[in-house]
């Protein structure tokens, strides 16, 4: 006997019928010599799955935890960023409005024609760009 047989014990229990036929149909495709190994094969596999299910579980929500803290992390050195570059922005305004005479009228007709280049490159402004089209303007 091998060390696995004299661990075994005897026990019973109740199985339905077409239960247990579709076992002994599915005897050579689980490669076992009979029910009994079948219904071992069964159990161990199934175990595994709860088991492994429990791992994925704890997983998921470790990884999610993490995740949550990256995207986190991500947003707050965006908002810096963002905030950074509006200073600068703004330190840029006041500056060239300081040294340019420009009418309320020309100031709105500015603000629409660059909401409207802005919304149609969605957002990727580009200096040269605007260097060429003043260049042209001229």
């Amino acid at each position: 006997m091998s060390e696995g047989e004299t661990n075994k014990i005897r026990t019973g229990f109740y199985i339905e019928k077409g239960l247990l036929q579709e076992c002994d149909r599915c005897l050579a495709a689980a490669d076992a010599r009979s029910r009994n190994e079948f219904v071992t094969k069964a159990l161990k596999y199934y175990i595994g799955y709860l088991t492994s299910r429990n791992i994925e579980d704890y997983l998921l929500q470790s990884l999610s935890s993490v995740l949550t803290s990256t995207v986190h992390d991500s947003e707050n050195r965006m908002a810096r960023v963002g905030f950074k570059i509006a200073v600068e922005l703004s330190k840029l305004a006041h500056v060239i409005a300081s040294s340019h005479n420009i009418d309320e009228e020309a100031m709105q007709k500015l603000h629409l024609k660059c909401l409207d280049g802005v919304k149609r490159i969605n957002g990727a402004v580009k200096f040269e760009d605007a260097y060429k089209y003043q260049k042209r303007e001229i």
